[in-house]
């Protein structure tokens, strides 16, 4: 049991170790404040570098998922521009190779067209139309003889530009196709144009072998947003783009875009520079960035884990940090405190000194005074009623030397005279002590238990200073508990170091701030009746013994002191 109440944490003003001198919210906001700085400190730095990283792996990303989709429409668009200009130069070198009596003449036009047939794909039909727009001969599958195209359009292009490469269309044939048409002036004046027919089956073959992944899709359009190729997403030929065309440009460019749908894609397309065409490639953000996504959750992760390390690390270094400024301050404060009670009780023991040195003159006095009274009594043999006035001077005398003692003792405290040391049994020092305060005890009916260890060894002290320590103690328990209460005595061997003596009683206790000034100088509870020098001088002795002395109490429960006294006297 006694074990248990050493072994807890009390308090004690005097090292300052056991009491709360510093308000804990201070420490804890200062805590906050510095996790916050440090933390601040070390993660804008990470999420700086997080967010540069993003945007930069995201833009490099962006650009190696644009650039093999810019490649591959700038390469389509090749295709498409050398197979257009291979056309268009076999009907130019034609239309320039023959007469016009040779073109005229569907025999020799027709061996002309199988050699165009044979060695390049996609001329469908030829046909020979003189200056007034009039079809003079025809080679192909379609039944077109007499027919006039001076009202349209195309034959007044070509007649202006010499040249005319047509969008795709139906006409009179119904199907989609291109429309090569090549004017030729002769040496003589005479004129006329070479037209030849496309289809456009080959620029679904050009676009296929794109090899688009799934998802994506690509086509031709000219510059009004009308579809001149087959389309997975916005339609069939000669159907209208569901959104707006993009700012022309001849190099190929990559925009990003929302699909009418309501899906993120990239664009990519390019405009023609010898044909009223537009090549265009859409390509689904979703599928394309979809590494990103997977390597954005990595570094998510990575980030996250770092900062979580972060303030694991802040709080561990902020946590020593604060606990080693809390305990610099209360050993400042410890010394600060040990400093001023050392002042009081040198103070006081000047007081001491001089209290003591008044009261003796006058003891001295009365002691001679009863010396000469017993030797004036003793010179008369009939002196009546000598025995009683001898019994009576005896008690002068040792009431003189008692109070004699008492000032020896202030005196000793005053000037911190060496203790007289010798080995004591302390369960004897305790039994005297309480005898001196078992009738006032009875008297209150306050029960005096005593719990003593058997075997206790004796420890080397100074009996007059225990037994006042003792006193102290059990007069402030004494005055503490109401009548009828009670007061417990425990020893114990408690360790090697010390014997452990325990004075616990069921009065009315203190409340913290009592504690923590009890061995103050001058401080009191008892308001007029005490001077609040007991405990100050019962504390000092303590010390000078090489002991301790712990203090447990809650109001109205209680009060424990343990005195813990050395088995071995203490050096020095």
């Amino acid at each position: 049991m006694l074990k248990d109440i050493v072994g807890r944490h009390f308090p004690d003003s005097e090292n300052g170790n056991d009491v709360e001198i510093v308000s804990p919210e201070r420490y804890r906001i200062l805590r906050r404040k510095i996790v916050a700085l440090m933390a601040v400190v070390s993660i804008l730095p990470l999420l700086a570098l997080a967010a540069i990283n993003y945007y930069e792996h995201q833009a490099s990303l962006t650009s190696e998922i644009q650039n093999p989709l810019r490649v591959l429409v700038n390469k389509s668009r090749n295709s498409f521009e050398i197979f257009l200009a291979e056309r268009t130069s076999t009907v130019s070198l034609i239309a320039s190779a023959y007469p016009f009596e040779d073109l005229a003449n569907e025999k020799v036009l027709n061996r002309i067209f199988q050699v165009m047939r044979r060695e390049f794909v996609g001329f469908v039909d030829l046909a020979l139309i003189d200056s007034k727009g009039d079809l003079k001969s025809y080679v192909g599958p379609y039944d077109l003889k007499g027919r006039n195209y001076a009202e349209q359009a195309w034959f007044h292009q070509v007649s202006i530009k010499g040249k005319y490469l047509s969008d795709v269309f139906m006409g009179f044939r119904k199907f989609p196709h291109v429309v090569i048409a090549v004017q030729h002036t002769a040496e003589d004046g005479r004129s006329w144009v070479l037209r030849a027919t496309i289809d456009t089956s080959q620029f679904d073959r050009i676009i296929a072998a794109m090899s688009l992944e799934p998802g994506g899709d690509a086509f031709l359009v000219n510059r009004q947003g009308v579809l001149q190729t087959d389309s997975l997403l916005y339609g069939k030929v000669l159907d209208k783009l569901p959104f707006p065309m993009p700012a022309p440009s001849f190099e190929t460019n990559v925009v990003s875009m929302v699909t009418p749908s309501g899906e993120e894609a990239f664009l990519s397309y390019t405009y023609f520079a010898d044909a009223d065409f537009a090549l265009m490639a859409v390509k689904p953000r979703p599928s394309v960035l979809q590494t990103w996504y997977s390597v954005r959750i990595d570094l998510l992760v990575t980030f996250l884990a770092g900062v979580a390390a972060i303030f694991v690390a802040v709080y561990q270094i902020t946590n020593v940090i604060i606990r080693r400024m809390r305990e610099s301050d209360e050993r400042r404060l410890s010394a600060i405190h040990q400093m001023e009670h050392t002042q009081k009780l040198s103070s006081i023991g000047r007081l001491a000194a001089g209290v003591a040195h008044e009261i003796n003159n006058p003891l001295a006095i009365i002691n001679e005074k009863a010396g000469l009274m017993r030797d004036l009594i003793g010179l008369r043999p009939d002196f009546p009623d000598k025995e009683r006035f001898l019994a009576q001077v005896d008690a002068i005398i040792a009431s003189v030397n008692r109070g004699r003692g008492i000032t020896q003792r202030m005196l000793g405290f005053a000037r911190r005279m060496d203790v007289k040391i010798e080995p004591l049994d302390i369960n004897r020092v305790l039994t005297e002590t309480m005898g001196f305060l078992e009738r006032e005890a009875q008297y209150r009916n306050v029960s005096l238990e005593r719990e003593l260890a058997e075997g206790l060894p004796p420890i080397p002290s100074d009996q007059g200073q225990i037994q006042q320590v003792f006193l102290n103690v059990l007069n402030n328990a004494l005055a503490a508990v109401p009548d009828g209460g009670l007061i417990k005595v425990i020893t114990a061997d408690l360790d090697e170091r010390f014997v452990a003596v325990s004075i616990e009683d069921n009065g009315c206790g203190m409340c913290e701030e009592t504690v923590k000034h009890m061995f103050e100088p001058f401080f009191t509870t008892k308001k007029d009746k005490g001077t609040g020098l007991g405990m100050s001088i019962t504390y000092g002795i303590v010390k000078r013994l090489g002991g301790e002395i712990q203090v447990r109490s809650r109001q109205g429960e209680g009060t424990t002191i343990t005195i813990l006294l050395p088995k071995k006297q203490a050096e020095g």
